[in-house]
């Protein structure tokens, strides 16, 4: 659709519609904005990246602070023991996690801080690439996030760090991220192939917090009874068994 149609359909101006998509000016009326999301058929993820697009927040309003996990919020994470369950900050950060979830995809504890970031190890990290099913489609579900998660922080060196790294040494992530797919990753499945239990299909639940949305809970799902539930709980008497032993004494 050609821009003068588009500004036809949406009720504005051509030169009206063309310093919105340029960014000229940040004095959009709400009726202006819903009429071109209108014409453009966006979905609610969308449209929500799209405000955010035309009203960014002022810079003081932006300012990144580091990030921290609520005591409250560790000691429910630590109660949900018989599945899977992670925290995740900005840029996909893990801020924390469970024994479970360490043991389905990566001990995240044997990690420095600043390698404990879910995208740059789905993208890059070889045992990630074997562990899920469907790898691209995960690295495609990456990249669709991240563009959502650094349009709330544009000014963050962390998310420009992130994106560089990722798009130089990931052909597929510049692939993905070149489609300029957006996704809000609320709820799905995944399906694993771990090397010790072998192929595990689990769903997952991303609760945000309320008071600090930069911050989501994951959780995973699974069939009561069914061989990825078997499969779980023989992952959670090999994290024991494993977490009890330790590492071997250097001699």
């Amino acid at each position: 659709m050609r821009r003068e149609e588009l500004a036809q359909l949406a009720g504005v101006s051509v030169d009206h519609y063309v310093r919105l998509e340029q960014g000229r000016t940040l004095h959009f009326s709400e009726e202006v904005l819903d009429a071109v999301a209108r014409t453009l058929r966006l979905n609610d993820v969308e449209r929500q990246h799209f405000y955010r697009l035309a009203r960014p927040w002022p810079t003081s309003e932006r300012a990144v602070a580091p990030q921290q996990v609520r005591a409250g919020l560790q000691r429910l994470l630590d109660s949900v023991g018989d599945v899977p369950a992670y925290i995740v900050g900005r840029n996909t950060d893990v801020l924390a996690w469970n024994p479970l979830a360490a043991a389905l995809i990566t001990d995240f504890g044997a990690l420095a801080p600043a390698q404990r970031n879910l995208a740059r190890l789905v993208v890059l990290d070889e045992g990630m690439r074997a562990l899920y099913a469907d790898w691209p489609q995960k690295v495609r579900d990456v990249a669709a996030y991240l563009r959502l998660d650094a349009a709330r922080h544009p000014d963050d060196p962390a998310t420009t760090a992130l994106l560089d790294d990722l798009s130089q040494h990931s052909p597929e992530f510049r692939t993905a991220w070149a489609e300029h797919h957006l996704q809000d990753k609320t709820h799905g499945r995944y399906r694993y192939r771990h090397p010790v239990v072998g192929e595990v299909d689990l769903g997952f639940e991303t609760l945000r917090l309320p008071d600090d949305p930069d911050q989501a809970l994951i959780a995973h799902t699974v069939e009561e009874g069914s061989p990825s539930h078997t499969a779980l709980r023989l992952l959670a008497t090999w994290a024991q068994e494993t977490r009890q032993v330790g590492p071997p004494i250097a001699t």
